[in-house]
């Protein structure tokens, strides 16, 4: 599998022309065509720029560089903060980047144009099929403090769906108690899932010394759904619960978020009588987990 990775690399670098020193034939390479379009015609922070492209602070700041010196973009500082930086793209700026724009729809065409109409239909579809598994592979899991901003920010997004989807609507204030000292060490932890620096689901943990913990607050973002990030982040919970000394997992949930139900039952969750009193609870569900020595995995 490692080797057809390679392999799919060198061919795909080779023919998107990541060798060329001269990307599209423009005098540029690769890398700084690139960040000339994802400036984009509104301008772009900084901050966002390198963690949409992942790239690190100086390299992305020599990119830049060079395309001020080409008079291709213009970087200046935030108002009220000097450290916040903004890149828009001058006149020239905006004509160089309409220009890749045409020279990169003539390339798309010319690699879809010897094959036959099937053939191109299975190549876009597989190149979609790529595009999201590649996505899948870029999210990154990692604890948080629910007061982050990024952890604010799936919480608040978490409040809105049940709210939608829910019958009479959800009042956090009504649910049993998941409040941020609650999933805070030692009481309990959070976790947030980001892609390409956008935070796009949680899930946290409350402990209960020698009695079962609770799963709290999972949620994964629209745009990322169908790519397994609940179940991995489902068992990146239950690995750090057996890390805790966890026995027993308990979480409960509502009749509407069958996908929910339906992740929690195939990952080996069991249907239990109810063990509290949440209004918004349809159904309550435990898992028996495997202890764990620290710092090994459940599997380890």
């Amino acid at each position: 599998m490692i080797e057809q990775v390679r392999r799919f690399n060198r061919a795909v670098t080779q023919r998107a022309g990541a060798l060329d020193d001269a990307f599209l034939a423009r005098g540029r390479p690769l890398g700084q065509a690139r960040v000339l379009w994802e400036i984009g015609p509104g301008g772009c922070d900084v901050r966002d720029l390198r963690a949409r492209l992942g790239l690190d602070s100086g390299y992305l700041s020599r990119l830049l560089r060079a395309l001020e010196t080409d008079g291709l973009i213009t970087v200046r500082a935030g108002e009220g903060d000097a450290r916040c930086r903004t890149a828009h793209l001058t006149v020239h700026g905006h004509n160089e980047r309409a220009e890749y724009d045409r020279r990169s729809d003539a390339a798309a065409a010319s690699l879809l144009r010897p094959l036959s109409g099937r053939q191109r239909e299975r190549l876009v579809s597989a190149m979609a099929e790529v595009e999201r598994l590649l996505g899948a592979a870029a999210i990154e899991i990692g604890g948080r403090a629910p007061a982050d901003p990024d952890a604010r920010r799936c919480l608040r997004a978490y409040e809105d769906e049940l709210s939608a989807r829910f019958d009479g609507g959800f009042d956090p204030g009504r649910s049993n108690s998941a409040a941020d000292h609650e999933m805070t060490p030692p009481a309990g932890l959070f976790l947030v899932a980001t892609l390409r620096g956008e935070p796009v689901g949680c899930g946290g943990l409350k402990f209960h010394g020698d009695a079962p913990a609770e799963v709290k607050r999972m949620w994964v973002s629209p745009a990322v759904r169908g790519l397994g990030l609940g179940r991995r982040l489902l068992a990146e919970l239950e690995a750090q619960a057996a890390r805790h000394g966890v026995r027993v997992l308990r979480l409960e949930t509502n009749r509407t978020l069958a996908e929910a139900i339906a992740l929690y039952r195939t990952a080996g969750y069991r249907e239990v009588a109810a063990f509290n009193d949440e209004p918004y609870a349809h159904h309550w569900f435990e898992k028996t987990l495997l202890l764990v020595a620290p710092g090994r995995s459940p599997s380890g």
